[in-house]
């Protein structure tokens, strides 16, 4: 079940956000306005703007969801368990999606890593081919990503996942019933990532933005909130510790070499790109 889409448009705060109207880019010639290569720039830039604004309209929607849905927060606390307990056995936090998603679920591993969160990256395709060993069981949790929740290949997989393996689903349903992952699983856990309105009606094209956005975020919601109730205020050391490389590692350790000279770290410059592959950490 897709999320309803609102009923009208009107003008709302910022704690009240709804996606912007699509626009119409078709030339106005016609209609006695401003025509010509800058009219048309102009057009091109509304409509670029309208990218951010509905993007921007979906986070704050999101945002809303998790402050205010008891569903939603329950979900989020029961998905931050099961991975710390995972953690506890020894076990990992496995994401696995395609497509557009599966970059999601890497970028979700490689943030997990960093603040040393035990976790890897699971492609569904592969795991049909050989990777499903890298799933153990009861010790690990599997996070699909999966905007429908009914993606083939993530269904495919599911009768192959070993026994006792807790699974997290993060799609755009808001009801644990309506996701196709978490069918027959008691104790599935659905993380909801959902937006107003489908990108095909926003931008006139079904290409993942919107939705990737929100999955995204929901993606470091529930990575920084492990990280927290794993390490407290340690969690800034932790993701240090792990990133000694690339503009951040560098000027980590700078810092500490002037500091123990005594030397003021106030204006302290980054290095310049040549001194690393990494040049934004």
């Amino acid at each position: 079940m897709e999320s309803p889409r609102p009923s009208k448009r009107r003008r709302v705060s910022s704690h009240d956000l709804i996606t912007p109207p699509a626009l119409d880019l078709t030339d106005s010639t016609d209609t006695g306005e401003l025509s010509g290569p800058d009219a048309q720039l102009d057009r091109l830039l509304d409509h670029a703007t309208h990218v951010l604004a509905t993007e921007a309209a979906a986070l704050a929607s999101i945002t809303r969801l998790y402050r205010t849905s008891d569903p939603a927060r329950q979900s989020l606390r029961d998905a931050v368990r099961a991975i710390i307990t995972a953690q506890e056995l020894g076990g990992r936090v496995i994401a696995c999606g395609v497509g557009k998603s599966a970059y999601i679920a890497q970028k979700l591993t490689a943030t997990c890593k960093s603040l040393g969160i035990s976790a890897s990256f699971l492609h569904a395709c592969e795991a049909m081919h050989g990777d499903l060993g890298d799933i153990r069981g009861e010790k690990d949790v599997l996070l699909f990503v999966s905007y429908s929740g009914k993606t083939p290949e993530l269904l495919s997989l599911l009768t192959h996942v070993p026994e006792g393996t807790r699974i997290i689903a993060m799609t755009s349903h808001t009801r644990p019933q309506d996701c196709r992952l978490l069918e027959g699983s008691d104790e599935g856990i659905l993380l909801p990532a959902p937006v107003p309105e489908r990108e095909e009606v926003s931008f006139g094209v079904q290409a993942p933005t919107t939705s990737t956005t929100c999955a995204l975020a929901v993606s470091d919601m529930l990575a920084l909130t492990v990280a927290e109730q794993m390490h407290g205020k340690r969690k800034g050391e932790v993701f240090v510790r792990n990133h000694p490389g690339g503009a951040i590692g560098v000027t980590e350790r700078e810092v500490k070499k002037r500091k123990r000279r005594g030397v003021d770290v106030s204006a302290l410059e980054l290095p310049s790109p040549e001194a690393s592959a990494s040049d934004d950490g």
